[in-house]
């Protein structure tokens, strides 16, 4: 009788290990697009990354720099086969093998890349390539194979929302019967090798495209914006996201490929537009990011799978100078070439945000002073040394090592030293001058465990925040990684005196 009560704990336990070990939630990563000629090396860019705690990344071609740059960083890499590959790629496996061999196998495992996406979107490309895509998917296979990589690197190719011929209402989804000669065959492959299906979602366009039947809230997940019914389920939608996944979903239902996973590799909203792209800003950039990263790491799910873990990239780390069309194709930037924040983004999707509006919450000061974009280099040296020596501002924190050390620019280190002492000296005008240096902003500055002042919190030192921060880290970690090995030890010890 003992023996078999003994069992009931111990079969608990297993489930509770099993859970806790593969139950590890939905993923937000960002996409590292390089159409650029300002952008930082790509070892800087990786420090970024890693600064920001921003653990999945997405590259769009197999640049050697970019993946060594990312070696021994624990940042997951999404590595792309751009569509002007896809011609060698489908005629010859040797073609691939080489490929393997000389941009992918050299730098594995100490770079952690676990997709390879074969072609990009490739029906709204000029050039009838879609074709090519299936067939290099399998090359790339059958090479990963031979490399005994097949398990741990997944082959998959990214799609936008035009692949489908109808997306609303959700129900109503359907995948455009003009791509079904190349999307049965690559929906076999995903099925048969359980890769994900991977879409691009971007409300921004739906909206900006037919303002008159989507409103800017629906787009941006606001709380105020009006539901929408589907007529067909009776499924409630509270946001765009949400109706252009579940369209995906209702698409591949009704081709009988219900269990394939779905993975969002590009969504996010421009920072700047031309003049007719009037929901092109900051602001809207940040609540759309803010919401979406909270809705994605709170396991939401959608109306039609509620609960659902789903993986998001946002779109896209800096601004791209170089691409063409209008003027927010150059600005979906979560950063600056210089390192700075476009705006601040919690990435834990945890952090304080107004419900009402999404946009940060700030202090009853509401205003901090940061270093001018216009400012020279030699002037923002010598007003730095002046606010760190005469100023006594404390700039321990910009130090190596320290919380507010990285981004390492002169313009982010001007920008700590001279909110200190704008704070700490009435937060007037005045005390935001530094020769015409410096800026008065009601954006918070503050960034992971680097926290900009205001004035009435000057009692509340960054070394206190970067502990806080550092401590819940910590926690984080030992739940994650900690807690299941200490439950297998149970568990073994448990079952050794059932036995």
């Amino acid at each position: 009788m003992e023996r078999d009560l003994a069992v009931v704990p111990s079969l608990l336990l297993l489930l509770l290990l099993h859970f806790a070990v593969d139950c590890n939630g939905s993923k937000v990563g960002v996409c590292y697009g390089r159409n650029a000629d300002d952008l930082p090396t790509p070892d800087k860019v990786a420090q970024l990354v890693q600064l920001h705690s921003i653990k999945y990344v997405r590259i769009y071609d197999s640049n050697i720099q970019v993946i060594k740059a990312f070696a021994n960083t624990g940042v997951e890499l999404m590595v792309g086969v751009p569509n002007s590959d896809l011609l060698p790629f489908s005629q010859y496996q040797s073609n691939v093998d080489t490929w393997l061999k000389n941009s992918i196998l050299p730098y594995y495992p100490a770079t952690m890349i676990t997709y390879i996406t074969v072609g990009a979107e490739v029906t709204e490309t000029r050039d009838n390539v879609s074709a090519l895509v299936v067939p290099a998917m399998v090359n790339v296979l059958a090479a990963l194979k031979k490399a005994g990589l097949h398990k741990r690197i997944k082959v998959s190719s990214t799609h936008s929302l035009g692949i489908l011929s109808r997306s609303f209402p959700p129900s109503a989804g359907a995948l455009d019967s003009k791509y079904a000669y190349f999307l049965k065959p690559m929906l076999e492959f995903l099925v048969e090798n359980q890769s994900p299906f991977m879409v691009d979602l971007y409300p921004y366009y739906a909206y900006r495209d037919s303002p008159s039947n989507v409103s800017l809230d629906y787009a941006l997940f606001s709380p105020s914006a009006s539901d929408v019914i589907d007529p067909n389920t009776g499924l409630v939608y509270t946001n765009m996201f949400d109706a252009q996944l579940d369209s995906i979903f209702f698409a591949l239902m009704a081709l009988n490929f219900r269990t394939l996973k779905i993975m969002v590799t590009e969504s996010g909203w421009p920072n700047k537009g031309a003049a007719k792209e009037t929901a092109a800003t900051p602001d809207n950039a940040q609540t759309f990011n803010t919401n979406l990263i909270r809705h994605v790491i709170n396991d939401a799910g959608t109306p039609a799978k509620p609960g659902e873990e789903i993986d998001v990239y946002i779109f896209s780390l800096f601004n791209e100078n170089r691409k063409p069309g209008l003027e927010s194709e150059r600005n979906w930037g979560l950063f600056y070439p210089d390192q700075t924040s476009v705006y601040s983004l919690d990435w834990t999707g945890r952090g304080n945000v107004d419900i009402v509006t999404g946009a940060n919450i700030t202090s009853s000061n509401g205003t901090w002073c940061v270093a001018s974009s216009n400012a020279s280099d030699a002037d923002l040296q010598n007003a730095l040394n002046w606010a760190c020596g005469p100023g006594n501002v404390d700039c321990s924190a910009i130090q190596p090592s320290q919380p507010c050390y990285q981004p390492d620019t002169l313009a982010s280190h001007a920008s700590f030293a001279f909110n200190s002492y704008y704070q700490q000296n009435g937060a007037t005008d005045v005390a935001c001058n530094f020769g015409g240096t410096g800026l008065k902003t009601t954006k918070d500055p503050s960034y992971d465990a680097c926290v900009y002042t205001t004035s009435s919190k000057m009692g509340t030192g960054n070394s206190t925040s970067a502990a806080s921060a550092s401590n819940a880290e910590d926690t984080a970690t030992w739940l994650t990684e900690g807690l299941p090995f200490m439950m297998s030890l149970l568990l073994i010890a448990i079952l050794g005196i059932a036995l």
